[in-house]
């Protein structure tokens, strides 16, 4: 929840700038990188700003719901031609509640359609608050069975499937997507399993979105461990199949 240090082995000039600029001596030049104790780092943004490469960055800023909001009205003329408006994704708008209600109150105020994307893990109360408050809910689902979304989400579902039954009954219009990961959620029977629940909540549009590596790149510049590295996109075929079973519970689907 605060700004974070990235490092680009790749750019790096190993010129060893970074490690003098440190105040908190976080840095230590080694022969092929620059290793990084993200313990002592603050991230103070002095680095980044010594390095000539741009091999390190700081990513993340504080800012308010008005500088925001208008950033946003300058594409008004955009949105009156498409149809469209500000969507609040992330990370997770409800990681944020107030901040996320600002920027839809705000929207609001302004005349501009407002959309909120999320995975629900959140307390009910301030789903309600702050789903009430779009025009439109992407809700996302990844797994019905709780043991499987245990296994790769950490926690089970309980609380996510609650809070899209909670959300259903808002009334916004509400669009439930489902990242598509190999191995994991991307059998016929499992998809099936998401389209009746949507069935069951009223929700008739659906979205498969096909799990991509992007995150890898960034995982390596923070320093973490990426769980899934070996994990593949699903094939246009499967998606296709997927689309297929999920079109004869009567759902719309886009894949």
């Amino acid at each position: 929840m605060s700004p974070q240090l990235l490092y680009s082995r790749s750019r790096c000039l190993r010129c060893g700038r970074c490690v003098t600029a440190c105040p908190e001596r976080a840095l230590d030049l080694q022969a092929d990188a620059v290793v990084i104790d993200r313990a002592r780092c603050i991230p103070c943004d002095e680095c980044a700003r010594a390095c000539p490469s741009g091999a390190m960055r700081l990513a993340g800023r504080s800012t308010t719901a008005a500088a925001v909001l208008a950033e946003v009205e300058r594409d008004r003329v955009f949105y009156e031609h498409s149809g469209g408006g500000m969507t609040v994704s992330g990370g997770e708008p409800l990681a944020q509640p107030e901040f996320t209600l600002a920027l839809l109150e705000g929207a609001r105020r302004l005349g501009l359609h407002s959309a909120v994307d999320t995975a629900g893990l959140g307390k009910p109360e301030t789903v309600e608050r702050v789903l009430s408050r779009a025009d439109l809910v992407l809700f996302d689902i990844k797994q019905m069975d709780s043991d499987s979304h245990r296994s790769i989400v950490g926690d089970d579902n309980a609380v996510i499937l609650g809070n899209a039954r909670l959300a259903a009954r808002l009334g916004v219009e509400m669009i439930i997507r489902v990242p598509v990961i190999t191995g994991f959620n991307d059998e016929p029977h499992q998809v099936a399993a998401i389209g009746e629940f949507a069935r069951s909540l009223g929700v008739r549009e659906l979205h498969l979105l096909p799990y991509h590596g992007y995150g890898v790149a960034k995982y390596a510049s923070l320093g973490r461990r990426y769980e899934m590295p070996e994990t593949v996109p699903p094939t246009q075929a499967q998606l296709e199949t997927l689309r297929l079973t999920l079109e004869t519970l009567g759902l719309s689907v886009t894949a």
